[in-house]
């Protein structure tokens, strides 16, 4: 037994529209807009961080979990975004003086870093220091 399905005239013909095909208005343009400006920081913030902590790790024998902690650290204690202290220890680097106040956060963390790799050469059970986070 068979069936016979009819189909009505102009079934194939089928319209589709997607929305990047039409012409987005001002106000989703203006959006688009800023989110790749937010996307294009990011990234480039991101490289500055990846940057910096590098020279962490070539300047302090320790692996990227603490250099980053390390990072975070001095950006909390300056009250500074991440990819602005990242910057300035790249700059730092480079030859530019680090502001006075990331100096003083710097050796602060490089106290404690240095103060925990000792606790944990000799063995015993060192908390870290409050109000720091580990990766």
């Amino acid at each position: 037994m068979s069936r016979t399905t009819m189909l009505p005239e102009g079934y194939w013909d089928l319209k589709a529209e997607a929305s990047w095909g039409n012409t987005p208005s001002g106000q989703n343009i203006t959006a688009l807009r800023a989110e790749i400006d937010h996307l294009r920081r990011a990234m480039a913030g991101r490289a500055a961080i990846d940057q910096a902590r590098g020279i962490v790790m070539a300047l302090t024998p320790c692996r990227r979990g603490p250099a980053r902690a390390l990072l975070v650290d001095i950006s909390r204690q300056c009250n500074v975004k991440l990819p602005e202290t990242a910057a300035a220890v790249v700059a730092a680097w480079e030859g530019k003086p680090l502001p006075r106040r990331m100096q003083l956060a710097l050796r602060r963390a490089l106290k404690d870093l240095h103060a925990e790799d000792r606790a944990c050469a000799s063995g015993s059970s060192h908390e870290p220091t409050a109000g720091r986070r580990r990766p």
